[in-house]
């Protein structure tokens, strides 16, 4: 079947093209693959093996030598294990992702059980393989949204009788792979993936949406409205959804034990020795390749982050809210670039609506008033206010779990900094300060200013709502 690019029609998302399913949404309809074959079983080993030994990252604070040891002689391992070829992987997406997921959490093993003052030089046997699974999948060397989330999981209920189970919300899902083995980590990851579930209604509102604005007659009016007030109420529905997260991680764990491991060279907050710069992350052996193009002079490793979810992204695009910057790509933007390929082709698709919805709405409103253009802009700004309430959660997640933490991280490295003065002449640090410090500059996962980024999402989606300007 030949799939026509030029209309933005949601009756033609091919799996291949898209990899979207209107059940599940941006999450693969069955469970992705839970181990790699065995010619790459050493790379699991190396995994779960930093997974048994409990590995703590290196600048953790009151780290014990014998941690240390611990995690030195884990990386001695990583560094000594074989070269392995990976085009044999490239049969098939599901061991790809596989690879990809292991692969780099075994990296951000490696990386953040580092002392915080050394050099950061990733070994040729994970560097090399990472490099190459990363370029055919379209995707950067470093753990994404993707691996935490979308492909790392399993449902606790095998299929019967050969018959395939959907991983719907009402499904008992669990996380394939941790870092901390905690169950705040498995919440954290989880949270995320219900709301892509979820997300899979919010597509087939889109999907009806554009049908009937392809229609564009009058009978289509109060069609688009039931839809979009439809839409508002799933969106309420992924906030609340979002919001449950508090029931099962906990604030504190989660920013202290099980933030710091997916941690990217963007968000890193050690100095180079050398330099005095933020450490770059060093792929040992890259430059012995010359079809190895993942690393730029400009590159940014950025970490998981939510801001990656194609889900947000597409609700975004759907509604019209621009996220453009004059100085350059957005936080928005950029975060596309950790997307699986075929989401972002999804996503561009969805902008090359010739007929976007906002516009639509906005035309309809400028004709002479009427209820139904009344009830029709009602509804979209609904749609857009709750999608603007959900960010306002986002916020809310955010203060619990890494401004609050942060502060009272950042307090008691202070207090312990003042015990351990060896010098009674030494100027005590004020707490207080040290605290308000660390919480201007927190970074997200993804490597911007979380505060600043908030606000200015929630602000670019108050701006979309349509007021009664339009028309006169």
């Amino acid at each position: 079947m030949v799939v026509d690019l030029s209309q933005p029609n949601f009756n033609n998302l091919e799996h291949e093209l898209f990899d979207v399913d209107l059940r599940t949404g941006f999450m693969p309809s069955r469970p992705p693959l839970g181990r790699l074959p065995a010619p790459w079983a050493i790379w699991e080993d190396l995994l779960d093996g930093a997974r048994s030994e409990s590995l703590q990252p290196g600048d953790k604070l009151y780290i014990s030598s014998a941690e240390m040891a611990r995690s030195e002689q884990w990386r001695v391992r990583v560094r000594q294990i074989k070269l392995l070829p990976v085009h044999d992987l490239e049969t098939s997406i599901e061991h790809l992702r596989r690879a990809h997921l292991v692969l780099t959490f075994v990296m951000h093993f490696y990386v953040q059980t580092l002392p915080p003052n050394s050099s950061i030089v990733i070994p040729r046997p994970i560097a090399i393989p990472l490099l190459q699974v990363a370029k055919i999948l379209d995707l950067p060397p470093v753990i994404t949204f993707s691996d935490t989330v979308l492909y790392n999981w399993y449902l606790d209920s095998p299929s019967e009788n050969g018959i395939h189970e959907l991983p719907t919300t009402n499904n008992h899902i669990k996380c394939q792979t941790l870092f901390t083995n905690t169950p705040d980590e498995s919440a954290f990851y989880l949270c995320s993936a219900r709301i892509e579930l979820h997300g899979a209604r919010a597509l087939s509102i889109m999907r009806s949406t554009t049908n009937e604005i392809a229609v564009g007659d009058f009978l289509a009016i109060p069609r688009l409205t039931a839809y979009l007030n439809s839409l508002s109420t799933t969106i309420d529905e992924l906030k609340a959804l979002l919001m449950e997260v508090r029931e099962e991680c906990d604030p504190d764990i989660y920013y202290n034990i099980v933030r710091p491991w997916f941690r990217g060279e963007d968000s890193d907050t050690y100095l180079d020795p050398g330099s005095g710069k933020k450490r770059k992350w060093i792929f040992e052996g890259a430059g012995d390749y010359t079809d190895l193009n993942m690393l730029p002079p400009d590159r940014e490793l950025s970490g998981a982050s939510a801001g990656q979810s194609s889900l947000i992204h597409a609700l975004d695009v759907f509604l019209g809210v621009n996220h453009e910057q004059q100085n350059g790509p957005s936080f928005m933007k950029r975060m596309q670039r950790y997307m699986p390929r075929q989401h972002r082709r999804f996503l561009d698709h969805l902008g090359k609506n010739p007929r976007p919805l906002r516009e639509f709405v906005m035309s309809v409103s400028s004709g002479e008033p009427n209820d139904g253009a009344v009830a029709l802009k009602e509804a979209y700004n609904r749609a857009v206010m709750s999608l603007k309430a959900f960010r306002d959660s986002h916020m809310i997640i955010a203060a619990l779990y890494i401004i609050g933490p942060a502060r009272r991280a950042a307090e008691g490295a202070a207090k312990a900094a003042n015990r351990t003065a060896f010098d009674d002449s030494q100027k005590p640090l004020e707490v207080s300060v040290v605290a308000d410090t660390a919480v201007t500059g927190i970074t997200g996962t993804g490597g911007t200013s979380l505060v600043q980024f908030l606000k200015d999402v929630r602000s670019r989606t108050i701006d979309t709502v349509l007021h009664e300007e339009i028309g006169m």
